[in-house]
């Protein structure tokens, strides 16, 4: 897959509604679109075998069990603890290679394999810490995929919840800590992760490139094209930069002052 192809699969992908969304095959598109000189082969076997290795626990273990032991235990995936920063963990490819990578990339693969055996896990847009949601016969649990799919429970998230800045009254109430997010929005949130990352070293071309990704995959937003604005300035393009303010322009109806100002800016500095 080239990079060309990548950005036309994500296209499509943005234009489905979210119960069709294919949150792997996008996962993949997504890091063959940031590094088109790999095969992603290797990462797609790896999720097939994760669902196998879940249908075959999944015959005398309870689903938060076998989900855990199938993709932290048989496929050793784990949470980078001491390169958490690491550009590769964020990326679903070189995760598969490296087995360990941040919360959310990982949670992309066990949703694969729980789409794959119906089971019902979502993610969950938790602050500052990516968690999954499974039903289960006894209510809906919370599993840290970076802490090797273990069980969080209701007073630890919030504890998380408080330490994250959460008011008191918000940190009880488990039903908002719980909110399940969809396949897009777990998607754009890693892509998110990607663009903070590479703005912090201003790796200008790689912020660009994630946050055209997220443009893609949600085009009705106009903040991704603020992204992709700042990602061009970065690199000296201000022609592309004015183009993406106006296209920020154009979806938020010509209301968006931030965008105004910074395309007026822009516009000066071509003059």
């Amino acid at each position: 897959m080239t990079r060309e192809e990548a950005e036309a699969f994500l296209t499509e992908a943005g234009l489905v509604s979210d119960d069709a969304f294919p949150l792997f095959e996008a996962a993949l598109a997504c890091a063959v679109h940031d590094d088109p000189d790999r095969d992603p082969e290797s990462a797609r076997a790896l999720a097939n075998e994760g669902a196998a290795r879940l249908a075959a626990r999944l015959e005398t273990e309870s689903p938060e069990e076998a989900i855990a032991e199938s993709m932290a235990g048989d496929l050793r995936l784990q949470g980078d603890l001491m390169t958490y920063d690491h550009p590769d963990n964020a990326d679903v490819i070189a995760m598969a290679e490296r087995r360990k990578g941040i919360p959310v990339s990982i949670g992309v693969f066990y949703l694969h394999a729980a789409r794959r055996c119906e089971l019902e896990v979502r993610g969950v847009d938790f602050p500052g810490h990516f968690l999954l949601r499974i039903e289960t016969r006894e209510g809906p649990m919370a599993l840290d995929p970076f802490s090797e799919g273990r069980i969080v429970l209701p007073s630890e998230l919030s504890r998380r919840a408080l330490r994250a800045g959460l008011t008191p009254d918000v940190a009880g109430r488990l039903e908002v800590l719980m909110a399940p997010m969809s396949d897009r929005a777990v998607l754009i949130r890693l892509q998110n992760n990607i663009f903070a990352r590479a703005q912090a070293a201003k790796d200008w071309p790689r912020a660009e490139r994630s946050a055209l990704r997220r443009a893609l995959l949600n085009p009705a937003d106009h903040r991704p094209w603020l992204d992709v604005a700042a990602a061009r300035e970065g690199q000296g393009a201000l022609a592309g930069a004015l183009q993406a303010l106006g296209q920020a322009q154009i979806l938020d109806g010509g209301a968006t002052l931030a965008a105004r100002a910074a395309r007026e800016r822009v516009r000066l500095r071509l003059n």
